[in-house]
């Protein structure tokens, strides 16, 4: 098994954020969908990314790569003949959840496969669908491989709003092609408002209109097409965080590439540091977490769940209590992320109480050194690492390489800034 050891030490420098996936795997696909050829930029080469990729070329679109661009021309898309097709979603629960609906716009037959904690990650939300309309589809207990045959039609889709909004953004994403006008009704309140924000947007930017009403319901005009355009990939307040944290934690880091009028969800974490006392230095050029005493606070993450490994590490550092709430669907993203989290700062000295849906964090001085364990989740690496700059021994990283998934060049980003990464 590989390991890191990282020795504690503290980083300095300037990072630029890498793009966000979220936005990459939107961009992507709307340029894929579209009849015509777009320019994206600013892409990282993801093994999530990746897989989004390789399904839409399995599906018709011809996709040229450069070193941080793509050229996409969807102008064939759906031209992928009638026989059965396998579609490999690597462990990326977006590309399944998003691509689902998008292969069904054409009428065929797929198999969806995966790999590690996506094979029995849940698409019951889906299966409920396809009972409702007919769809004919076979899973393995449950999980994937996922068999399906058949076509979406237009109409009325029910959905928990409770569960992942990716099953939202994937019926956002193929609905308007169908013939008919459709609705998606929400029958919980929906939680991670901003990822179905940044999947609107996107759509709006490449020609498809949706009336959002309160995201209870959303009105979907049938037979829409996708414009081809120019698509920059933003960078990523998800992965930012962890570099936010560090500064507010007492490292001297500036992070380029975060817009400041962004709609991602993740950028909660500006606001979570500010109430719990962080200072910021904030240019056009970057935002820097100013080295600052914060105090635990309340903090709901309903609508921003990816955050929770790191505001972990931030709250193990603040004085007093802080308790993250609302956190139950941490347990069915690529690990527990909710148990793991608690386990492995604990072993490193945190003082974290677990709940079924949330952590109740007490404030250490430091971290110690000890062996801890990924889980194969690429944000329980970086939170660790991050810990690690606040500890008083080397920390142990067991199977680090899970941060392909979202961050590949994570170490050497961490490494330039001084990290001493083993």
């Amino acid at each position: 098994m590989q390991k890191v050891v990282i020795s504690p030490t503290a980083l300095r420098g300037r990072v630029t954020i890498p793009p966000s996936k979220s936005l990459g795997h939107r961009g992507i696909i709307s340029a894929a969908l579209s009849k015509g050829i777009s320019n994206i930029s600013n892409v990282q080469y993801s093994k999530d990314i990746i897989a989004t990729l390789e399904i839409m070329k399995m599906l018709g679109a011809k996709i040229e790569k450069k070193d941080n661009s793509l050229v996409i021309d969807g102008t064939d898309i759906f031209s992928c003949g009638d026989k059965e097709i396998t579609l490999q979603c690597n462990e990326s629960g977006s590309t399944i959840r998003f691509l689902i609906p998008v292969a069904l716009v054409r009428e065929g037959q797929y198999v969806f496969q995966g790999k590690g904690k996506l094979v029995s990650r849940p698409l019951t939300s889906y299966y409920e669908i396809f009972d409702e309309k007919g769809i004919e589809y076979t899973t393995t207990e449950g999980g994937l491989p996922l068999k399906v045959k058949g076509k979406l039609s237009s109409g009325i889709y029910k959905l928990r709003g409770d569960i992942s909004s990716q099953f939202i953004t994937g019926l956002l994403f193929a609905l308007p092609l169908v013939e008919g006008d459709s609705e998606i009704v929400v029958t919980t309140e929906l939680e991670s408002k901003g990822y179905v924000d940044l999947t609107l947007d996107t759509l709006k930017s490449f020609g498809i209109e949706i009336e959002n009403q309160d995201y209870k319901i959303f009105k979907i005009k049938g037979n829409q097409q996708y414009s081809p355009r120019d698509y920059y990939i933003e960078g990523d307040y998800s992965q930012g965080a962890f570099f936010l944290v560090a500064g507010a934690i007492g490292n001297d880091i500036k992070c380029k590439g975060l817009r400041k009028d962004s709609l991602q969800g993740d950028m909660a974490i500006l606001d979570i540091l500010k109430d719990m006392g962080c200072n910021f230095e904030e240019t056009d050029e970057y935002v820097k977490a100013l080295p600052s005493k914060t105090k635990g606070i309340d903090i709901d993450v309903s609508q921003c769940p990816d955050l929770v490994p790191i505001l972990a590490v931030l709250a193990s550092m603040s004085e007093g209590e802080t308790r993250i709430l609302n956190a139950k669907r941490l347990r069915i993203k690529e690990c527990d992320r909710l148990n793991a989290t608690a386990v492995e700062l604990n072993k490193i000295g945190a003082d974290i109480t677990e709940l079924e849906d949330s952590l109740i964090i007490r404030g250490v001085k430091e971290f110690k050194g000890g062996d801890v364990d990924s889980h194969n989740d690429h944000r329980i690496v970086m939170a660790l690492s991050i810990a690690a700059t606040r500890a008083k021994g080397d920390i142990i990283i067991n199977n680090p390489m899970a941060i392909e998934k979202s961050y590949p060049n994570f170490f050497e980003d961490y490494t330039k800034l001084g990290g001493n990464v083993r």
